[in-house]
């Protein structure tokens, strides 16, 4: 079906990286999630009413917001398609990321409402009457939104959106709010008298418990879009190994991406160099490498050049040592950009030490005791040192 639908409404619709192409799938996906959701909406509305259901007209409720989330992501695929300008030079690729978020919202809404009417029906209970209908059609509504939550995963993976993956979990919650209301349903015509009436409030509840579930995880991960989140392991991976390919490089350190939405990746990190090299080869080599990055990871990188000393024995032998004693105090920690600089009195060591987040010791504390531990080797070695989380 995914693939029928796209052949007829998708230009090249394997060129994902191309802006028109990735709209044209949104524009497909958000279409169709609006179409379907009115449909389920107006076919549940009818039989809840008829039916005195509460849980049925709250899942048609949760229909009619799902339509709502499909329109905003299609709003969010035109406007994020649009160019960089000169108040908005990285693009408006995270304007998927904000209507992410408004998905969220509205998710967590219709679950209080839920909740609300389920409360309200548990405290005055009145019995719901269903009929072969209402079976076929939250049947076919269960398909409907595990079909619909497969199509948004499939086609969200593969032009890489956010807002599609967001739906896609708000459908498949969907689906089981669904088949909830549809087990009650069942329920309510072969439990006793006394019973029967508290069937539906009480699934209701259940299915407000899965959209909350839904609403929330949606939130997070667009929240963590938003502030900013380490790169997955792919892309420090594709870094480090297009870097490595070339003997130049000594080292890489500072690593640091940036993501402005998708197809829009910005990056910067340091790679050390040996200094005696003469400098424009030096550069031509960092060119190729931001170049590769570009063409072959489609991020945009800034790298700075880190000259250090190479062949120097003093040099070489105090790192290795400075990197041993810091292995000692924690075997996480890493050292680079060091440099020597000799003085009458004293010499610095000058140098920068990665320490990972999860070392929940403070940096001036890390830093004071590996300066002791240098001082006992070496009283007149005093260390400068620059502490990197990572």
């Amino acid at each position: 079906m995914i693939a029928l639908l796209s052949r007829l409404f998708v230009k090249n619709r394997e060129n994902v990286k191309d802006p028109t192409v990735r709209r044209a799938w949104g524009t497909l996906v958000s279409v169709s999630g609006i179409l379907l959701n009115l449909l389920l909406f107006a076919a549940k509305f009818v039989v809840g009413t008829l039916s005195g259901s509460i849980a049925i007209r709250a899942d048609a409720l949760n229909n009619l917001s799902d339509a709502g989330s499909s329109a905003i992501s299609l709003v969010s695929f035109k406007l994020s398609a649009k160019p960089a300008d000169r108040h908005h030079p990285f693009g408006h690729a995270r304007i998927e990321y904000i209507a992410s978020m408004i998905v969220s919202f509205l998710i967590l809404f219709v679950g209080v409402e839920l909740v609300r009417s389920a409360i309200d029906k548990l405290l005055a209970p009145v019995a719901s009457s269903f009929t072969l209908v209402s079976y076929i059609i939250l049947g076919v509504s269960v398909a409907l939104k595990l079909w619909m939550s497969y199509f948004n995963h499939t086609v969200g993976k593969k032009v890489d959106s956010d807002v599609m993956r967001a739906t896609a979990i708000d459908y498949l919650a969907d689906a089981g709010s669904t088949l909830a209301v549809l087990i009650a349903a069942l329920l309510t015509g072969l439990m006793p008298e006394n019973i029967a009436p508290y069937i539906d409030p009480v699934m209701g509840l259940l299915v407000a418990a899965l959209i909350f579930f839904a609403g929330l995880r949606v939130l997070n991960e667009t929240k963590n879009h938003l502030l900013g989140e380490a790169p997955d392991e792919a892309t420090v991976e594709n870094i480090r190994r297009i870097v490595s390919e070339y003997p130049e490089a000594l080292g890489i350190h500072d690593l640091a991406v940036h993501s402005y939405g998708p197809g829009r990746t910005l990056a910067s990190l340091h790679v050390e160099v040996d200094g005696k090299r003469d400098i424009f080869c030096t550069h031509d080599t960092i060119d190729l490498i931001e170049r590769r990055l570009r063409y072959e990871c489609g991020i945009e990188c800034t790298i700075h050049l880190d000259p250090i000393a190479v062949g120097d024995p003093e040099v070489d032998a105090w790192r290795e040592r400075i990197c041993a004693l810091a292995l000692k105090l924690d075997e996480r920690l890493r050292i680079h950009d060091f440099r020597m600089v000799p003085g009458t009195t004293h010499t610095n060591l000058i140098f920068d030490m990665e320490v990972p987040f999860e070392l929940s010791e403070d940096d001036s504390s890390i830093k004071a005791r590996l300066a002791e531990a240098i001082a006992a080797e070496a009283p007149n070695y005093f260390a400068v040192i620059t502490v990197d989380r990572v």
